[in-house]
């Protein structure tokens, strides 16, 4: 059995957010931290999709920036091929790692500049890399590039704003290829577009997973997109990793009372008559977050453990899960 491509071990990030020295001074208010990734850890088959799936502020998009080096952890590693993220990004072998993995962001209004043209976007990781030598065959791999994302190769004279927003997540996704890398890191990167677009897009990088034996994260907040994509799923809530299964155990057997929550939201199209429970109750502060386990104030499980002792992710039925109720067998 091969070792997987990527493994994330105890994964740790704290943002300090106090106020300005002086003001804590004249308010007399501590230091503030948020722990916007609390030990996270989970591993990516080569060739397969982990998708990250949560509400608002569940810290998805913080693993994602720590998975390539964009933050440093607070604690924990990051290994991609058996090597350590971090010090090899501090090293002299941080170019070949970077061509290796690389990350389509949210937005793709934002994640390109407004004043390049298509061809000088794309072009920059090939020319950064030293994949090419002179600017013809700059134009001739750029025009590959937009032709395998099923864009056209003269679109490379235009700019951003000449393009839709699922022509520009091309672009994105086509720049993300340029240096052929076999991870990549994707953040929630169909939720700007409208859903048709949305279709043609996972397609896509589907169709290119297959073609290139790509390994991906991919983060989402859309439990229907993580069904379409994923092979395996891991449910964040408040900075932890609540649960991780695959696909097909966690959508028809879900353990912990939050994932029950998340797919009982998905609308019934089949009107089957099972029993739901919508979602119930806010995400807390995460400054001043719950003792004991996080969820324990929206859980309909909840009991006096539950607010005292954080519960640990364990193995339990094929399924890894952090749940007093799931473990002392209250949850059936």
């Amino acid at each position: 059995m091969s070792s997987p491509l990527v493994e994330v071990q105890d994964l740790a990030k704290v943002f300090d957010v106090s106020p300005p020295w002086l003001n804590r001074v004249i308010e007399r208010k501590p230091r503030a931290f948020v722990h916007a990734v609390d030990g996270v850890s989970f591993a990516i088959e080569r060739g397969t999709t982990l998708a990250l799936v949560g509400e608002s502020g569940c810290g998805k998009s913080t693993v994602a920036r720590l998975l390539v080096g964009l933050y440093g952890a607070s604690r924990g590693a990051v290994r991609f091929d058996g090597v350590d993220v971090a010090t090899t990004l501090a090293g002299s072998g941080a170019a070949s790692l970077r061509r290796r993995l690389q990350m389509i962001f949210q937005d793709p209004y934002a994640s390109l500049n407004p004043r390049w043209k298509v061809l000088d976007i794309v072009a920059e990781p090939l020319r950064e890399h030293g994949l090419v030598k002179t600017d013809g065959e700059a134009h001739r791999r750029v025009g590959e590039l937009l032709s395998s994302v099923g864009l056209n190769a003269a679109d490379a004279e235009k700019f951003p704003h000449q393009f839709s927003g699922g022509q520009r997540q091309r672009i994105s996704i086509a720049r993300a290829l340029a240096t052929e890398p076999e991870f990549l890191v994707c953040d929630e990167p169909t939720s700007a577009l409208d859903v048709s677009v949305q279709a043609q897009v996972l397609n896509l990088m589907k169709d290119l997973q297959r073609r290139q034996g790509l390994t991906y994260l991919f983060i989402s907040h859309n439990l229907a997109v993580v069904r379409h994509m994923a092979d395996e799923i891991g449910v964040m809530y408040l900075g932890r990793l609540v649960e991780v299964a695959n696909k097909a155990t966690l959508f028809s057997r879900p353990s912990h009372p939050y994932t029950r929550m998340l797919l009982d939201a998905i609308p019934d199209i089949h009107m089957t008559g099972r029993a739901r429970t919508p979602v119930q109750g806010e995400v807390p502060n995460p400054l001043n977050p719950p003792s004991g386990c996080s969820f324990h104030p929206r859980c309909p499980l909840a009991n006096a453990r539950c607010k005292a002792e954080r519960p640990a992710l364990l193995e339990i039925r094929g399924v890894r899960v952090a749940c007093h109720a799931v473990e002392e067998g209250r949850s059936d």
